[in-house]
């Protein structure tokens, strides 16, 4: 009973660490990759879907496209530190970061659905509220990462209010109502990640070398 209890406050040790330790799985080259690839799909969006209300679903595939592939070259980033790390909080910590990320994209796919099931009317307003649930992720998670990162999410937040005001009417689904918050947004976290974390480790490695 005594190993278990003692066992049970080690792993709330270990935790409590975590949560006060800056994660480094998110790294700065995948970010920026993210950005590049909102860009893309912001020019793509004119030649493959001209007019988005008439072809809504293919408007969503095309950016729900852009945003898995974005998640799925992070998520291998951080799988890759993962496994080269060798801290053991690295794990708890990727667990927390994802875990604080993820009810986010759960809320924002969530309310896709509804919308494209029930609200069509209201397709137009999609691009900020992404906009916005991304900005909340962003708030939920920034404790593990630079401070500056919060500005980030304000970022976003403001974009999607911006968004709701202003990418109505003839301006609906303006491909860059997605490729400027998404762009600029991630560029800069790709800066803060890369100045805040990485560009100290590069130029230990080149002393060292």
């Amino acid at each position: 009973m005594d190993l278990q209890k003692a066992l049970t406050q080690i792993s709330e040790i270990r935790q409590q660490v975590a949560q006060t330790e800056t994660f480094r799985g998110y790294r700065a080259a995948p970010v920026a990759f993210s950005a590049f690839v909102a860009c893309l799909a912001a020019g793509m969006q004119t030649t493959l879907v001209p007019d988005p209300v008439a072809n809504f679903v293919a408007y969503l595939g095309l950016w729900i496209g852009a945003a898995v592939l974005s998640m799925a070259v992070t998520g291998l980033v951080m799988v890759w530190h993962c496994e080269q790390s060798t801290s053991s909080l690295t794990v708890p910590n990727t667990i927390l970061a994802v875990g604080q990320f993820f009810p986010s994209v759960v809320a924002g796919g969530l309310v896709t659905y509804i919308l494209f099931q029930h609200v069509p009317q209201a397709w137009w307003m999609l691009p900020g509220l992404w906009s916005i649930f991304f900005s909340l992720g962003v708030f939920a998670s920034y404790r593990l990462l630079p401070r500056e990162t919060f500005w980030v999410g304000v970022f976003y937040m403001v974009s999607g209010v911006l968004c709701l005001l202003w990418a109505r009417d003839d301006f609906a689904f303006s491909p860059w109502a997605m490729g400027v918050p998404f762009g600029i947004g991630q560029l800069a976290a790709a800066a803060i990640l890369y100045w805040t974390l990485e560009r100290n480790s590069d130029e230990q490695e080149a002393i060292e070398a």
